[in-house]
């Protein structure tokens, strides 16, 4: 579900969050913002909306322009937090925006010749300082809780919403009553299905509405959630299960948890090399680390164990 903003680049995020703050400081005070900035040069550079503007096609010219945005944004909470200034001023929500914002796109050091140095945060593996999580990363200075997200093909800025609804199985013409919407819940966009699977079923519960079987995309579906449904709600999911996308399933290389025989009565794991962990330890790697297979499996027969 997409949020009721518009979509915005890191660069015009920026942008827009300065002139945000200015313009909830020019409205709750606009003697103060009149002795803190230049008006007329602040005025034409945030007069109007920044993704009206036509934004620089050339990336040092973007990047010049984002720490543009940052020095003003800097500049701007330094006048709002001295100490002439009223400390009522720094509670405006929009001036709390821009300090996220700031905090979360940009670095700001001091050189040991004075000299103030701003920079855009980058992704580490890029050889930046580092970006904060999606799921903290603001998207909108007007919607603190919308977040950009992605779903294979899909890619928005806003929530989910998940809707469930009763149905059957008999044919169109054969229905004697519509489908009735039992649920809707809304959650950040960066929330994994998963993780909305229980609040739902327990709303559900609440009013009554539990089914006996739940249809579900894969997205929803987890060996613990499962098990877990029919123990606690008598619910039997209807799911495809996820597929493997552990590192090993996609080098098609080391070993997967499929790739273990399972003695449930013994409680023992076999490797594929056909050994038995009580009888001798193999070393191996995994995500990069030593391990032993017969921790491995050990660890394999609990999992199951515990959901089974």
């Amino acid at each position: 579900m997409a949020a009721a903003v518009r979509a915005l680049n890191r660069l015009e995020l920026a942008g827009e969050a300065v002139r945000a703050a200015l313009e909830a400081l020019t409205c709750a005070d606009p003697d103060w913002v009149a002795q803190a900035v230049d008006v007329a040069s602040w005025s034409r550079r945030y007069g109007p909306r920044v993704d009206s503007w036509r934004l620089p096609t050339s990336r040092a010219r973007q990047q010049k322009l984002a720490v543009d945005f940052a020095r003003d944004g800097f500049a701007l909470l330094g006048a709002v937090y001295h100490s002439s200034s009223p400390g009522w001023l720094r509670e405006l929500p929009a001036v709390q925006v821009l300090r996220c914002v700031l905090l979360q796109n940009y670095t700001r050091t001091t050189t040991r010749g004075g000299r103030e140095v701003v920079k855009r945060r980058e992704k580490t593996d890029e050889g930046g300082d580092g970006r904060p999580p999606g799921h903290l990363r603001l998207s909108s200075p007007y919607d603190t809780d919308a977040r950009w997200s992605a779903k294979r093909d899909m890619f928005w800025n806003g929530y989910k919403l998940h809707i469930s609804e009763t149905g059957t199985s008999a044919p169109e013409a054969a229905r004697t009553r519509p489908n009735l919407i039992t649920n809707i819940a809304t959650t950040h966009s960066t929330v994994p299905d998963s993780k909305t699977l229980p609040a739902v079923h327990h709303a559900l519960q609440q009013r009554g509405l539990l089914p006996d079987e739940h249809y579900l995309d894969s997205g929803y579906a987890t060996a613990e959630l499962i098990h877990g449904s029919v123990k606690t709600y008598g619910i039997a999911l209807i799911t495809p299960v996820l597929l493997d996308t552990s590192r090993q399933a996609k080098a098609q290389a080391g070993f997967a948890a499929t790739d273990f025989t399972i003695d449930w009565e013994a409680e023992k794991a076999t490797c594929p090399a056909g050994h038995c962990p009580c009888r001798k330890r193999h070393p191996c790697r995994s995500r990069r680390m030593p391990v032993l297979v017969e921790d491995t499996a050990e660890a394999i027969v609990s999992t199951y164990l515990e959901v089974s």
